[in-house]
C-alpha cells in the first residue's frame, strides 16, 4: 500500500484558538465512525495514549491515502489541539514521521508490526506520558522496517521484554547456577522448580536470560534461536504480562505471528 508524504489537513473545527502542539506518535488502532470519519487511537510522544476523532477521512472527496497514514503501526507528525479535560482530542494535521519501505508490504514484517501495535495497546495506560517508553518504540518501528526480513523473528520478544522494563514490571533476577528456573507465580528466576505450569526447559530459561540482556539490534539479530523456543517464551512472556500488570489483556494477533514464523 502506498503512503503518500503530503501534508494532510482536517476539517476546521469549533475550538482552533485552543493552542497548538506538535508531537510524534504511533497510531494504536482505527475505527470507523459515521459515514467518513475514524477514531483513531494514537501513542504521542507528549500526551501518552489518546483518541483523536478525525473528520472526512473515508469521504469520497478525501484522498486514498489518508486513512493508509492511519493504519496500526504508523509512524506520524502531528499538530494536535490538546484539552485535558475533553474525552476526545483533534489533530490540524499531520504526515508520515517515516515512510515505511517494506513493512507494509512484507507479510512477516507486517505481522510483527501487528503484534508489537497491539502489545502496546493491551499494555499502555490512557493519558500518561512515556516519552523513554515512545523513543523505544519509535525506534522499533523505523528498525524493523530496514532489518531485512530474515533477522526480525526475535523482535517481538525483545519488544516486549522492554516495553514491560520501561513500564516498570522487568522479571527477576536472571539464569544462574544459583537461579536456574523460570517461575511465573513468582515473576522471574527462582532457586526451586516452579509448583505450577508453565515448566520451562532450562535452554529456555537461558534463552530468556540472554534475550533479557541484549542492549542492541545487532546483537539481537545474531541471536540464533529455533522457532518452538521462540513461540514457547513468547507464550510465556505473554502470561507474565498478563499476571503482572493490570492492563493486558489476550493478544489476538498471537496466532497469525505463531503461522508467519514457525
Amino acid at each position: 500500500m502506498g503512503v503518500c508524504n503530503a501534508r494532510i489537513y482536517t476539517p476546521p473545527f469549533s475550538y482552533l484558538h485552543h493552542q497548538m502542539h506538535n508531537t510524534q506518535g504511533i497510531v494504536l488502532r482505527s475505527v470507523k465512525y459515521g459515514d467518513t470519519s475514524l477514531i483513531t487511537t494514537i501513542f504521542t510522544s507528549l500526551y501518552g495514549v489518546q483518541p483523536f476523532m478525525v473528520q472526512g477521512v473515508r469521504s469520497v472527496k478525501a484522498s486514498r491515502n489518508r486513512s493508509g497514514l492511519l493504519q496500526p503501526g504508523m509512524l506520524l507528525d502531528m499538530v494536535v489541539y490538546h484539552q485535558p479535560m475533553k474525552n476526545m482530542q483533534r489533530m490540524r494535521e499531520y504526515q508520515p514521521a517515516v515512510i515505511y519501505q517494506s513493512i507494509l508490504q512484507d507479510v512477516i514484517k507486517n505481522s510483527v508490526a501487528l503484534f508489537s501495535v497491539e502489545v502496546l495497546l493491551r499494555l499502555l495506560p490512557d493519558s500518561a506520558p512515556l516519552p523513554d517508553l515512545f523513543d523505544f518504540a519509535f525506534d522499533y518501528f523505523s528498525i524493523l522496517d530496514k532489518t531485512p526480513q530474515r533477522q526480525v523473528a526475535n523482535f517481538p520478544l525483545f519488544f516486549m521484554i522492554n516495553c514491560s522494563r520501561e513500564l516498570g514490571f522487568d522479571l527477576k533476577g536472571s539464569y544462574s547456577e544459583e537461579t536456574p528456573h523460570l517461575n511465573l507465580q513468582e515473576g522471574g528466576y527462582t532457586h526451586n522448580s516452579p509448583a505450577l505450569a508453565p515448566f520451562m526447559t532450562d535452554d529456555d530459561c537461558r534463552m530468556l536470560s540472554r534475550l533479557m540482556e541484549t542492549n542492541s539490534y545487532e546483537t539481537l539479530e545474531h541471536t540464533e534461536m529455533g522457532a518452538a523456543t521462540r513461540m514457547r517464551l513468547t507464550e510465556w512472556y505473554i502470561a507474565f504480562l498478563q499476571r503482572h500488570s493490570q492492563h493486558m489483556g489476550n493478544i489476538r494477533s498471537l496466532q497469525v505471528l505463531q503461522a508467519i514464523l514457525h
